[in-house]
């Protein structure tokens, strides 16, 4: 009998002890206990997608935690405390806690796309985070976006991939300042041949306009394709009426 059950782990990446809020955390008095702490918080909400609760109902309280920690309610709640101030943990208004960026975190051996979109959608209806799109990167601003559009791109790559894997074709890689313009190689490949000066100009064009947009392409070379024959368009001469005006002392 196959196994179908879900299997959650953590995805911690090699310079995840070197981020600010780690180092402060642990240059604390009791500092290497809390991130201890931190990181079993982390695997206890994974089948939660980051919320600290026993059940549907029962959020976990401090001395839950510190019996599944196996540590001192004492250095649970002084825990708690400060990973709240380093924006770690949020209160929901459900009563439970979130670990902030968990959705970075969580890996498993379904598919990743679709849990982290459902996980997205029950956070909106608690009103824990701000609504998709609500707060998007506009075209050409700092690179640095907030994490609900780094959770978002993820999310596309990681369909997009499966979409790929689906028809049976090698999966496209992202390109654009936000990564999110999907092209193979022999399409990147073409477009450097056929617009050696402007390829990349297309793709950061059609990678902000999807950013600001959310408009979805069944082929992003295609687009590309069209928006430089569009452009070439544009500057081309137009045919006007022929002038058969003459001058004085001219005839036709």
């Amino acid at each position: 009998m196959s196994d179908n059950r879900k299997y959650y782990y953590l995805k911690l990446k090699e310079n995840y002890f070197d981020e600010d809020a780690i180092v402060l955390l642990e240059s604390m008095q009791d500092g290497i206990l809390y991130s201890n702490i931190l990181l079993k918080l982390y695997l206890k909400s994974l089948k939660n997608g980051g919320k600290l609760q026993l059940d549907e109902n029962i959020p976990y309280t401090a001395q839950m935690i510190a019996t599944i920690t196996r540590q001192q309610v004492g250095t649970v709640e002084r825990a708690l405390q400060i990973f709240m101030k380093l924006g770690l943990v949020e209160p929901l208004p459900s009563g439970a806690l979130y670990m902030s960026n968990i959705e970075l975190l969580i890996g498993q051996s379904s598919t990743e796309g679709e849990r982290k979109r459902r996980a997205r959608l029950a956070l909106q209806e608690q009103k824990a985070l701000p609504k998709a799109g609500a707060d998007k990167c506009p075209p050409y601003q700092a690179d640095i976006c907030p994490p609900e559009i780094e959770i978002e791109k993820e999310i596309e790559i990681e369909k997009e991939r499966e979409r790929e894997l689906d028809k049976g074709q090698p999966a496209r890689a992202a390109y654009g300042r936000y990564e999110n313009v999907f092209l193979s190689q022999s399409e990147l490949d073409g477009l450097k041949a056929d617009l050696p000066d402007k390829w990349n100009y297309y793709i950061d064009r059609l990678s902000c306009h999807i950013a600001s947009s959310g408009k979805r392409y069944r082929s992003h070379a295609a687009t590309i394709y069209k928006w430089a024959q569009e452009d070439a368009a544009k500057k081309a001469p137009k045919k006007g009426i022929p002038d058969y005006s003459c001058k004085e002392g001219e005839s036709l």
